[in-house]
């Protein structure tokens, strides 16, 4: 069975890295993202139209490549929850949450009885065919699944001791975007209001020992956010950084060929 390296990490102190998966419907991006040197990914069920099917073939992909397969849920159901689980994922992402009583009934359907109430499906792929009774299977599933809750809007940070006070919260990540909306900063990541409110995040993850994330659009804002005490870091999408590098790329050779285009003109 395999363990959830990222949780592992985070248990020892390290900083974690990620990305999201959004829009590309290849798991052969899960390989890249492993490859690439990210700690995890998370595939995104909440904005994402992947179905279900592409969705278990990016966790297998990203599960045998040795990066830890999380999935962002649409809402907050068991249906959702436990299924995302069930082909596999390693771990959920829960957003939009600003209710205490929501919150503490969704980490209960991540994990299986007496500390959850998620329903015994598991099969055997999801054991690496390993002959394992259900007891054993019962304790490293509940050891290595990782809860992510995201904060969100300005009523959530208003209710932060209240969330990070449910058990079995391992990780509060920051959606940054959506907070700028909800503070009436739209986009305005520097902004001091989003800034402050943040840092306060950070401080109360801290006292709660809950490991304090963000997920930003792109790598400087997320370097930011490191040097700040952030250790469940993201940074974009995979569209987003194959646009990017492409651009890079073409605007490069651009140049060059300008370049090229002139010094052949002045020799005629």
């Amino acid at each position: 069975m395999r363990k959830n390296i990222t949780l592992e990490r985070i248990r020892k102190g390290e900083i974690v890295l990620g990305c999201a998966l959004q829009h590309y419907r290849s798991a052969e991006i899960a390989r890249v993202f492993a490859a690439a040197g990210f700690d995890y990914f998370f595939i995104d069920a909440e904005h994402g139209g992947f179905d279900l099917e592409t969705i278990q073939d990016m966790i297998s992909a990203g599960a045998q490549a040795g990066i830890t397969p999380l999935v962002r849920v649409g809402e907050l159901h068991y249906s959702l929850v436990a299924r995302f689980l069930d082909v596999g994922a390693q771990g959920v992402i829960l957003p939009r949450v600003e209710s205490p009583a929501l919150l503490q009934e969704a980490v209960s359907w991540a994990r299986f009885p007496p500390v959850g109430k998620r329903g015994f499906g598991v099969m055997a792929p999801l054991l690496d065919y390993e002959p394992r009774s259900f007891p054993e299977i019962i304790a490293h599933f509940n050891a290595n699944t990782l809860i992510v809750v995201q904060f969100e809007t300005r009523a959530a940070m208003e209710r932060a001791d209240e969330l990070l006070a449910i058990p079995g919260v391992d990780v509060a990540m920051v959606g940054p975007s959506d907070l700028s909306v909800s503070l009436g900063i739209p986009g305005e990541f520097d902004h001091p209001r989003l800034v402050s409110c943040v840092l306060a995040l950070i401080k109360a993850c801290n006292a709660r020992h809950v490991v304090p994330g963000i997920h930003c659009r792109n790598e400087v804002l997320a370097a930011q956010w490191i040097e700040r005490g952030m250790r469940f870091v993201g940074a974009g999408g995979e569209h987003s950084l194959l646009f990017e590098k492409a651009r890079q790329t073409a605007s490069q050779l651009r140049a060059r060929a300008q370049s090229a285009q002139a010094r052949k003109g002045d020799r005629c």
